[in-house]
């Protein structure tokens, strides 16, 4: 929902079959596909032009091989949650994605502490981004954005942000930046800029107490849209 209040256009959702029937019941704009193989996924990853990858995906017998699938394709991309936990396991270098770790993702992509990360996050995300390629964005207070060459902060967003699903919303709105075929670097500035603007306001209008990830979606449309 975040890519497309983003802007995506239309949306395609790979996902296991016990999930494919009641996924889209509150947004039944997003086009589901229950994925029982990776020669499923195949399918729709010919159709896509920007592929996001990661949250809700799982370390098991179903998630490997999509995993696999994807490390095989040259399209631009998105990579957050359990898709960086396998990346982790299965380091690959790309130029053409964004990595979204928090603390703990970025620890197990270094091989390294959550502690050691916040000591140092610049040091970090310069690391990950050498090792892995891309665009990293080191998420926490303080958001980074690295593509090797430059590093921008955020100075947005507030602790609010720390529930459930938050950072999955950033990869939907990234992504759906990504689709309307802006650069990697701006695509994951840009999403970091407005994730974090919408959740201010949403704090603003109700308190940072209780925030959630969907609370975003009203204030994200409406930043997009100011002229």
């Amino acid at each position: 929902e975040a890519g497309a209040r983003t802007g995506a256009g239309l949306i395609s959702v790979a996902t296991h079959p016990e999930h494919a029937h009641w996924l889209n019941i509150d947004r039944p704009e997003l086009m589901v596909s229950a994925i029982d193989s990776a020669t499923d996924l195949a399918k729709l990853l010919e159709k896509a032009s920007v592929i996001s990858f990661g949250p809700g995906l799982g370390q098991d017998a179903w998630s490997n091989p999509m995993f696999n699938a994807l490390l095989e394709i040259e399209k631009p991309m998105v990579m957050d949650a359990d898709a960086l936990n396998l990346l982790s396991q299965r380091p690959a270098y790309k130029s053409n994605w964004i990595l979204t770790p928090h603390p703990g993702e970025a620890g197990r992509l270094l091989g390294m502490s959550s502690s050691e990360i916040e000591a140092d996050r610049f040091h970090a995300v310069k690391l990950i981004q050498q090792k892995y390629g891309g665009v990293v964005v080191l998420k926490g207070s303080g958001s980074l954005i690295c593509d090797g060459s430059t590093t921008l902060v955020s100075t947005v967003g507030n602790p609010g942000m720390a529930s459930g699903g938050m950072g999955d919303a950033l990869t939907g709105i990234i992504g759906g930046l990504l689709a309307q075929k802006i650069s990697l670097f701006d695509a994951a500035s840009l999403g970091v800029i407005l994730h974090g603007m919408a959740a201010d306001r949403a704090a603003k209008e109700h308190g940072e107490r209780g925030l959630l990830a969907l609370d975003l979606l009203p204030h994200l449309r409406h930043l997009l849209n100011l002229k």
